[in-house]
């Protein structure tokens, strides 16, 4: 499990985005809340609507990664 926070900040497009603990772009502790353990941004995304409808997935940490989907359909 990862532990995700979201942005109580928007972004440039007016999102609020959620984050795994360890990416480059979280917020600072103070412009941020914690959401929880997820095993996916997927989840963490359901969770953050609750408490503000316009979140929206970090780009760099909760999006799926090329590679790791295509190791996926190979196997």
């Amino acid at each position: 499990m990862k532990f995700f926070y979201l942005s109580t900040r928007s972004n440039d497009d007016g999102f609020f985005e959620i984050h795994e603990r360890g990416c480059e772009h979280i917020p600072d502790p103070v412009n941020r809340d914690y959401l929880g353990p997820f095993n996916n941004g997927d989840e963490a995304l359901r969770k953050a609507l609750t408490m503000n409808p316009q979140s929206s997935k970090c780009k760099s940490c909760c999006q799926a990664r090329k590679s790791t989907l295509a190791a996926i359909k190979r196997e």
